[in-house]
């Protein structure tokens, strides 16, 4: 009979939430799991501007230092929290189904009756959110709302709605569903907001060359999402983008064929450059790299230096305008 495998995860609400349904489809397949419980530094600097400390990457260094150590055999990660070039040393061991990949728009109790989308929001509306990507959208779709940043857990951002007097926060769809916290909610199609490369699927991270967890982890792995995700990450990378960058990559297939947007923005929003194309299903890497070249020939190491320079001098509460 094979060891447990041991798994990390965060403690937070959805953390251990996406590791049990994770866990449960391995014990469905005759593993048994043990889960441990590692507190990372993104969960300990919960005030601060993840662009200030060192980026989504926080929420996993702890996490690759116990697969290091041999402390765990593997980690769950949302995806969209992994760097799009891992370390040394470590690896992606699968990749999970979709969920859905699209932000939401959760409004104030107070406007609630008003009709769906971002333009029916009052002018110099407040809108929380944590992400420069999502705050550069924003503002270049509505100049004149106010982008407030916040952190924190699911239920703290909601709690921020009505405690922070803002009229609406962005999150993402896969959390509130996987929470399955009943909340009413504006889907914003990826075509408005483009998501962060990643988004909706978890990343399932074990030691390079671990092959035994990489095939005792299979039940796990959708190779039709592996594709999609792949050539977003690979977009992102490509662009030798940080991962709090206003940069979004979103992939989709038809079976056959993959088709990728990538965008690059300004954190004020006024400038946003945007790219799109296609390749077969088998072509993942190569179809990034086009649209991250495409996004570079307009511009994009430019505009991406400039967000560099303005995170650098900013302080602490990083704001896009």
């Amino acid at each position: 009979m094979s060891s447990p495998l041991r798994v990390g995860t965060r403690g937070s609400t959805l953390a251990l939430t996406q590791s049990r349904q994770t866990i449960a489809g391995l014990e469905a397949a005759g593993e048994v799991v043990e889960l441990e419980v590692i507190r990372t530094s993104g969960d300990k600097l919960t005030e601060v501007s993840l662009a200030k400390v060192g980026g989504k990457g926080l929420f996993i260094k702890e996490l690759e230092e116990a697969l290091a150590e041999g402390r765990i055999d593997f980690a769950i990660h949302s995806m969209k929290d992994v760097p799009a070039r891992l370390p040394d040393g470590f690896s992606i061991g699968a990749i999970t189904a979709r969920e859905d990949e699209r932000d939401v728009l959760v409004r104030c109790a107070t406007l609630r009756d008003l009709p769906p989308g971002l333009d029916a929001l009052p002018r110099g509306a407040r809108i929380g959110t944590g992400s420069l990507r999502r705050g550069a959208q924003l503002l270049a779709l509505r100049p004149d709302v106010e982008v407030v940043p916040i952190r924190g857990n699911v239920d703290t951002r909601l709690k921020k709605l009505e405690s922070d007097g803002l009229d609406a926060v962005v999150l993402a769809a896969a959390g509130l569903r996987r929470l399955g916290l009943d909340v009413p909610v504006d889907p914003l199609a990826p075509e408005v907001l483009l998501p962060s490369a990643g988004q909706g699927t978890l990343a399932i991270e074990i030691r390079a060359g671990d092959e035994a967890t990489r095939q005792r982890l299979r039940p796990l792995h959708d190779e039709a999402n592996a594709a999609v995700a792949t050539a977003e990450r690979e977009c992102v990378a490509a662009l030798d983008a940080g991962c709090t960058a206003p940069v979004a990559a979103w992939c989709r297939s038809d079976g056959e064929e993959l088709r990728c947007d990538g965008l690059v923005a300004s954190i004020d929003g006024r400038e946003v450059l945007r790219a799109s194309a296609a390749r077969p299903a088998t072509e993942a890497v190569a179809l990034g790299h086009e649209v991250a070249a495409t996004l570079l020939a307009q511009g994009a190491a430019r505009v991406l230096a400039e967000v560099e320079q303005s995170l650098a001098a900013a302080p602490d509460r990083v704001t896009p305008r």
